[in-house]
């Protein structure tokens, strides 16, 4: 084991499967420079062929990737932000997800879309975006969101191995963390696997990425008032591991979902609308979500900040959760 930083996992794992695979090569905006510090020492170990700077034309470089992944290499792509993404939505959408299934399974697509959620540091709202929602509605594409760096190693290099496209998004927010991870180069994490973060009875916290973070917080105040929360982190949206949720809210009867990304079809509605649906039996008190407003991100930090999903937010939340149960049952 060795306690490193998200960005490390991210960087390590990228090392040992270019290092495990000559069919693996990076492309994407300044990766030789190394602006996040991913790709350190990378143009002097695999070679200016294997680690490609692109122009900044998402579209056209996202689309590139696609045909060398259906002609038998793995591409890993960093396309920066993940507002970045939008230019590319055409080869994405039409070409990336939809070409294992318009040519019968006959094309593979071993292609690794990355791209970091950079908000809440006074980005605005062309750079603040947290788009995983809009990629979940379109079938074909697997997802992956994690919030520690041992999960972000395996599921990254799980992502790297995979036949299928998968696009990671990699939140900001979570960069510095440490975790501990273990020093094996066939470390791997099942992508559609959820993870138990903090065992917990009275209520199920179901929170994506940085929000995992938050709600630990949130756990570990509430637990001095006596409310027991067990937090969930899905690590893929997509496939989403319900069992795991549903397991989770039939034994507290409570559910608080965690979502930094907007309101509306986000991944916490999604959540929320299966534990309806799956697990009314069990509930003791309504689903809720906390997320982000439907609105575009201000410069002002001020402004910025408590637009997120926060500590007080889900303690407020898990508190009226709890009267509302106590309520219910008299």
């Amino acid at each position: 084991m060795a306690k490193i930083t998200f960005l490390e996992a991210i960087q390590q794992a990228q090392a040992e499967e270019l290092e495990r695979d000559a069919r693996v090569f990076m492309m994407g905006e300044d990766i030789r420079c190394n602006v996040f510090g991913t790709t350190t020492g990378f143009v002097e170990r695999f070679g200016e062929e294997r680690i490609r700077d692109t122009p900044i034309s998402e579209n056209g470089f996202i689309g590139a990737a696609g045909g060398a992944a259906m002609v038998g290499m793995r591409p890993i792509v960093d396309a920066t932000l993940s507002s970045f993404l939008y230019p590319a939505m055409d080869q994405i959408c039409s070409i990336i997800a939809k070409s294992r299934y318009i040519y019968g399974g006959q094309a593979k697509l071993p292609l690794v879309l990355r791209s970091c959620m950079f908000y809440g540091n006074s980005n605005a709202a062309q750079h603040s975006d947290r788009p995983y929602p809009m990629f979940m509605n379109m079938p074909g594409l697997k997802i992956i969101c994690p919030s520690d760096a041992a999960d972000m190693k395996g599921l990254l290099k799980s992502a790297i191995r995979d036949d299928d496209p998968v696009m990671s998004f990699e939140d900001g927010t979570c960069w510095m963390n440490k975790a501990d991870v273990p020093d094996d180069p066939d470390f791997l994490i099942p992508i559609g696997k959820g993870d138990i973060k903090r065992e917990g009875t009275d209520i199920t916290v179901v929170a994506i990425a940085g929000g995992v973070n938050v709600a630990l917080k949130a756990a570990k105040q509430l637990a001095g008032e006596g409310i027991s929360l067990e937090v969930i982190d899905p690590r893929t949206l997509v496939p989403l591991d319900r069992d795991l949720i549903l397991r989770s809210v039939r034994k507290t009867g409570r559910a608080i979902c965690v979502d930094p990304a907007n309101r509306t079809c986000s991944a916490a509605s999604e959540i929320a609308a299966t534990i309806v649906e799956e697990a009314f039996e069990a509930l003791r008190a309504p689903v809720v979500r906390i997320t982000t407003p439907d609105t575009h991100l201000p410069f002002s930090p001020l402004i910025e900040k408590p637009l997120y999903p926060s500590v007080e937010r889900i303690v407020s939340a898990a508190r009226r959760l709890v009267g509302a149960a106590e309520f219910q049952s008299a």
